[in-house]
């Protein structure tokens, strides 16, 4: 039986400010996703980083 890896590290950078679009300039979280945290289980968990990631990278590509 497979053991539940742990729960990914809060991505939160402690830059917290929202853009207009209610993302945060630090993290790349939501304001809900930042709101879902405490409750979300493991695999929520994983979900929201990797949206955060993909928001923080695309906000420093060239568009």
């Amino acid at each position: 039986m497979r053991s539940e890896p742990h729960p990914p590290a809060s991505p939160c950078r402690r830059q917290c400010c929202l853009n207009d679009q209610d993302i945060c300039i630090g993290c790349g979280r939501s304001l809900q996703e930042i709101l879902d945290w405490g409750a979300a289980d493991t695999q929520r968990r994983r979900q929201i980083c990797q949206a955060a990631e993909a928001r923080l990278l695309s906000r420093k590509s060239p568009s």
